[in-house]
């Protein structure tokens, strides 16, 4: 059964169906596993193959396809009746002849809907060239548009139980980052203490599980923390060695992703301690200084003008709106927390403050996710801001 209650399934597909028509669609073709989530529960491994939600202004509800032997996994998730879950045939999987989007447009021909303003997310990362060219095919009379962040717009303010979801995820991201320094120890292998992560991220609490993130733990170490992105090895810590520790726990496929940094040693160098003592306190003025009615830019200029004091400068963006995702993102793709961005901050959004310091061959990194109040901003974790040293 779907997660959440029918009628908030509706109230998205009307406030999608809004933004619809306000950019002249007549018919949403959605590809984005998070965005097909959103509307319909539906919630399975099974993006590596092209399916979709057709999004109607003359249907009620929307419509899933998919390949045929996920359908019962649409039937399991979703609060969609029966005949609005199609499944294609296997063949179309992987086929050099035909593709899984012939089988869409020939539904949407079905339907009548053939000669509309046909809206495709063309951005999303599982929405592929040939899907689209294939649309463009079978569909000759069709008006196409971009329908890219669409949905990840309704998205950006959720629900009172979506912020429950990621409030439980952020009670267990302090149980994973709280492993993650337990586990660190010199001569203890960089893969071993990844996978007591991993459990940690799955287990969850004794209240509620886990799930897996959109994004794998990035643990870089010694000079490689001068680096973002960077996961993990088979070698061994070693003593005097500082480790990042970009980590995240999902629930229900809502995220709180969480950064620390540790060192393992009792002699950090003075300008890892600088750094941190600046990045903390940047931190703590910027998620302070939030306030609805905000601009995204405006919390940026916050932590900018306290770095300049240090003769320092981030050249990106500080934070970016997420929460409900698959990989390979936990980011909504939508507001950022950087100059230029006009977004207002509304009540019920939720962001990554990421205030990842990476400088010529060391780096220190503090985040924290948070979702925007009445009267400021909550996290979702309740865990220590500091340089972490580990004897």
């Amino acid at each position: 059964m779907a997660l959440f209650q029918e009628t908030e399934y509706l109230e998205r597909i009307r406030n999608t169906k809004k933004r619809m028509t306000d950019a002249g669609i007549d018919v949403l073709i959605v590809s984005d596993p998070a965005n097909m989530n959103y509307l319909t529960g539906y919630d399975g491994w099974s993006f590596y193959v092209p399916q979709a939600v057709v999004v109607s202004l003359e249907a009620e509800q929307p419509v899933w396809i998919g390949r045929g032997m996920d359908a019962n996994g649409a039937r399991h998730t979703t609060f969609l009746k029966e005949d609005h879950i199609i499944g294609y045939p296997d063949d179309y999987v992987q086929s050099p002849v035909k593709h899984p989007m012939n089988f869409v447009a020939e539904q949407i021909k079905r339907w009548g809907w053939h000669n509309r303003s046909i809206g495709a997310e063309m951005d999303a990362y599982y929405f592929s060239a040939r899907g689209f060219a294939e649309l463009q095919k079978d569909l000759p009379r069709a008006n196409f548009k971009d329908g890219n962040l669409l949905v990840s717009w309704v998205r950006i303010i959720k629900s009172d139980p979506e912020i429950e979801y990621m409030k439980q995820a952020g009670k267990i991201c302090e149980t994973v980052m709280q492993t993650a320094l337990d586990k660190l120890s010199p001569g203890v292998r960089e893969c071993d203490a990844v996978a007591a992560v991993y459990r940690a991220q799955m287990a969850g609490t004794s209240e509620f599980g886990g799930d897996y993130p959109a994004i794998v733990p990035m643990m870089p170490t010694g000079e490689k923390t001068s680096a973002p992105h960077l996961t993990w090895t088979d070698e061994p810590y070693e003593n005097e060695q500082a480790v990042n520790l970009e980590l995240a726990a999902c629930r229900h496929r809502y995220h709180a992703p969480l950064a620390r940094t540790a060192y393992l040693g009792q002699n950090p160098p003075d300008k890892l301690t600088r750094l941190a003592e600046l990045t903390v306190e940047g931190l703590n003025l910027t998620l302070a200084a939030i306030k609805p009615g905000m601009f995204c830019e405006e919390v940026e200029i916050v932590w900018r003008k306290h770095i300049a004091k240090a003769g320092l400068e981030k050249e990106s963006r500080i934070g970016y709106s997420m929460g409900l995702n698959y990989p390979p993102d936990w980011g909504e793709h939508t507001a950022s927390l950087r100059p230029g961005d006009k977004t207002v901050l509304a009540p019920n959004m939720t962001f990554h403050m990421i205030l990842g310091m990476w400088m010529d061959n060391y780096g220190f990194e503090c985040s924290e996710s948070f979702s925007v109040t009445q009267n400021g901003c909550e996290t979702f974790a309740d865990f220590p801001r500091k340089l972490f040293i580990i004897n």
